[in-house]
Parts: C-alpha cells; structure tokens; sequence
C-alpha cells in the first residue's frame, strides 16, 4: 500500500466499522480520528477492541451524507462507502460532507468497487465507478493525483475489484 509522506493530525474513517485500520492508525501514533459509521453497533464494538486505546478516537454515528465534525480534517478515508450511494443525489451529497470536511491541500481517498467490481454487495445493490467517474464527482473541490485498482479477496474467497483514487483538496 502507499503510503502519504506529509503530516495528516486529523483522520476521518468514513464506514470504519469494527475494521482494524482505526487499531493500526491508533497504534501508529495518531491521536485524532473521526470513526464514522451508520452502525452504532459497528462503533461499539470498534471501541471495545480498541479499550484504553480509544482517548483519542472520536465515535461519530451518521449517515456520511449528513456528517459534520468539529472543524476540518487532513483525511477523508473512504474503503467501501460509496459505492453503496446509488442515486446521484445522495453522492453529490456525499461529495459535498467531503469538501466541507477536508482542509485545503489536505486528502480524499475513496475506494469503491471499480468497473469490474460486483454489482451488488451484501444483498444491496452497489454503483460502480471509475477513476474519471471519481474524478467528475469531486470536480470543483478535489484534484485527482493517483488511482490504481486492486483486486481484493473476500474471506469466503471469492473477488471484488476496487478502485481507489486519491485527491488533494483545493481552494477553487
């Protein structure tokens, strides 16, 4: 995975779950996060596992198209939220918690299921999209600099392929 070599303070983790990434952040020294999840369980049982490690973890339950923080933050991670937005509303939604949230010059990663990705996801129907399709829907408050795809395993064994793109805010 690459990695960003600038100081990011502030992370918000947009449909975190229980997922270890909040954990390997936490442990690597980040003492700011904004978990975010529809699920207020998900949250309950990510700050279980994280214990006495949570002081700086902020557990935010809200539907990502209708989420405020208290301030800006460094990064918008994103690993398979939006794909489930399906209406074009809710993702112009979406896109604008997202340019609210991020600082000038700071980061947007979204990864979602890339064009040959499955059409559907847990019973629920997904869109799919491409790096120009992210690129259009974050147009006017984010730069694309980088996207790749990955073919990820699920547990049961089977294939997903994602894309993931990353932006840089801007002050347009």
């Amino acid at each position: 995975m690459r990695r960003v070599s600038v100081p990011l303070d502030r992370v918000a983790l947009i449909g975190v779950g229980a997922s270890s990434l909040a954990l390997d952040l936490v442990d690597s020294g980040y003492s700011s996060i904004e978990a975010v999840d529809l699920s207020s369980e998900a949250l309950r049982q990510l700050k279980l596992r994280l214990g006495d490690r949570s002081e700086g973890v902020r557990f935010v339950t809200s539907d990502v198209r209708e989420v405020r923080f208290e301030g800006q933050v460094d990064l918008w991670h994103d690993r398979a939220t939006l794909h489930f937005l399906n209406d074009a509303l809710d993702q112009s939604q979406y896109a604008a918690r997202a340019a609210e949230a991020v600082r000038r010059d700071g980061y947007l990663i979204v990864a979602t299921f890339g064009a040959n990705g499955p059409e559907q996801c847990s019973g629920l129907p997904v869109t799919r999209h491409t790096p120009s399709s992210l690129a259009t829907l974050f147009a006017g408050s984010f730069d694309l600099r980088e996207s790749f795809d990955v073919v990820h395993t699920t547990p049961w064994g089977s294939t997903q392929a994602f894309t993931y793109a990353v932006f840089t805010r801007n002050d347009r």
